[in-house]
Order: structure tokens, then C-alpha cells, then sequence
């Protein structure tokens, strides 16, 4: 009976000491994350390396990309983060820049792809052509009007080269 009793005894004993020397083996104090401090900036970085005109609250941007040499201007309907081609129906895209006090338009049309389906109504890029581009690096603009997955955008200001995008 002895025996028994030491056994039991000794269960009882490990019983108890094993569940506290675990508890307090994992008491470290926890270690505190430090504190995130402000947000790091969200940029957008315009994949062709052009002007990052936001639509909306950041709903969708267009890259104005200008060829100087033959005052070509491009623009491309990209997603909010600027990493994805985004379809417009949009025939055309009218942008209104002041140029020495004077308003001047340069419409930029719908471009078909037929290697990726695009057609006009429903494509991602749009380009037109203006002499006056050819010597006007900078200027204030207003995109006039341009309809992405259904909804309409229109008198965005902005500045090329700038842009309008706090982000970018």
C-alpha cells in the first residue's frame, strides 16, 4: 500500500508541477510590435513613364504619354493602382489645355487592337495628334470627358507633366 501511495503521491505532485512550470516557462512578458506610425505613402508609378491623371477617388487613372518629336499624345485607361489596362467605351477623350492664355484641344481617339480584341467602344488606349505639342512641354488641362465600366469622369484638371495624382 506503500507503494501505491507514493505512486499516486508522485502523480498528484507531477500533476500539478508540470501545468504551472509550463504556464510560467511561457510568461515572458510579450513582446510589444512597435508602433506603425504614419502610413507609408502610396504611390502609383505610371507603367509607360507618363502623366498620371486620377479619375474619381482613385477609381481609375489615364497615362498621358507625349511624343514631342511628333506631337503625338497617348492615353492609357489603367485601374487604381496603375498596374492594369482598363476598357473604356469612350470613342474619343477631349483634353482642353491652356497654352499662353489661349484654349487648345487635342482630341485623342479610340485605338482598336485586334490582337488583344480591343475595338473603339471598347478599348484602353486612345491617341491623337497636335502640332501645337510639338512645343508646348507643359501646360493646365482639363480632360473633358472619358466613361470607364460605365461610369462617367469629366473636367478632371490637371497639369502635364505633373499630373494630378498626390500619389504618384
Amino acid at each position: 500500500m506503500g507503494g501505491t501511495r507514493m505512486r499516486l503521491g508522485t502523480s498528484v505532485i507531477l500533476g500539478l508541477v508540470i501545468p504551472v512550470a509550463l504556464a510560467t516557462g511561457c510568461s515572458k512578458a510579450p513582446t510589444l510590435a512597435a508602433s506603425p506610425g504614419p502610413a507609408p505613402a502610396h504611390h502609383h508609378h505610371p507603367p509607360h513613364g507618363g502623366t498620371p491623371v486620377v479619375l474619381g477617388d482613385e477609381d481609375y487613372h489615364v497615362e498621358l504619354v507625349l511624343d514631342e518629336s511628333t506631337g503625338k499624345l497617348q492615353a492609357f485607361v489603367l485601374d487604381g493602382e496603375m498596374e492594369n489596362f482598363v476598357r473604356s467605351s469612350s470613342p474619343t477623350i477631349v483634353v482642353t489645355a491652356t497654352v499662353d492664355g489661349t484654349p487648345r484641344d487635342v482630341a485623342l481617339a479610340a485605338v482598336p487592337n485586334p490582337e488583344t480584341g480591343e475595338t473603339v467602344g471598347d478599348t484602353s488606349l486612345f491617341e491623337g495628334q497636335a502640332d501645337w505639342l510639338k512645343t508646348t512641354p507643359r501646360f493646365d488641362a482639363v480632360l473633358k470627358g472619358v466613361v470607364v465600366r460605365g461610369t462617367a469622369y469629366g473636367d478632371v484638371k490637371f497639369n502635364f507633366p505633373k499630373g494630378n495624382d498626390k500619389g504618384s
